[in-house]
């Protein structure tokens, strides 16, 4: 199988010490690209290294997490990142969006970053990476303010409702990142992902977080996209080598990766 993970932190501390055999498992595992969604300016340096370390294996992407967006400095943070979009060869802008989940009081500091992002994205001619936890209707808004029309990207780790899905999917240019949360047994993602056209979903695996059962709770890394993989083959009725051939042309249509 030639599977794309389309957003893993595997520039993160949990992999300092054993990224190499990381990269050798995924490869194993038939994952032929890792896309890397960059999290603040700290992050930006160890996210390059790894694309140089690792060239052709992972593709960079350049954005500030919502999360990042506290402590009053936010707005010299996105100047710091604007540069470096500009500076390097990306593929996304990503991750960026907004997080409801712990702390609401930054909502509309991140509704404002997040829709400066999705400028540049429109500027550059980017696909972006979405961030939208407890955040969904949220995160619609900003698009369609911006101009959803121009925009292309992904929702990433959706775990939603049967609602949400329909809202998310009005947006005709944007598809969903499925994750080890649809393996969750009280997710209720598996019966949620019936309803969704098979061309409008991407794999990720958001390494290290949300591993997929029987690792849920360990560290997660990209070799565990076959367990997403035969998880999605039940739910739509398909063999993996084929779910995988189309979430792979997805990703390779959505962020331009090539054959």
């Amino acid at each position: 199988m030639n599977l794309i993970d389309t957003h893993a932190h595997l520039f993160a501390e949990e992999f300092k010490d054993d990224l190499r055999e990381v990269v050798s498992r995924a490869k194993k595992a038939g994952v032929e690209k890792a896309l890397l969604p960059n999290i603040d300016e700290v992050s930006v340096l160890r996210l390059k290294q790894c694309v140089l370390d690792y060239p052709g294996f992972f593709y960079p992407m350049m954005g500030l997490h919502p999360t990042g967006v506290g402590g009053g400095d936010w707005k010299r943070q996105l100047d710091t990142i604007y540069r470096e979009l500009n500076a390097g060869d990306y593929i996304a802008v990503g991750e960026i969006g907004i997080d409801l989940y712990w702390d609401t009081s930054l909502r509309e500091a991140q509704i404002k970053a997040f829709e400066e992002q999705l400028k540049w994205s429109i500027e550059k001619d980017l696909p972006v990476s979405i961030h939208f936890r407890n955040a969904t209707e949220e995160v619609i808004q900003s698009i369609r303010r911006v101009g959803a029309q121009s925009l292309r990207g992904v929702f990433h780790s959706f775990g939603g409702t049967k609602a949400e899905l329909e809202a998310i999917l009005e947006l005709d240019n944007f598809l969903i990142g499925i994750n080890g949360v649809v393996t969750f047994k009280n997710s209720g993602l598996s019966e949620t992902l019936k309803h969704c056209p098979t061309n409008r979903v991407v794999l990720e695996t958001d390494s290290p977080y949300l591993a997929p059962a029987p690792y849920r709770g360990k560290r997660n890394e990209p070799a565990r996209l076959i367990h997403i993989i035969a998880q999605l083959a039940g739910i739509w009725n398909k063999d993996e080598e084929t779910v995988a051939q189309i979430t792979s042309r997805n990703a390779r249509e959505l962020f331009k990766l090539g054959s």
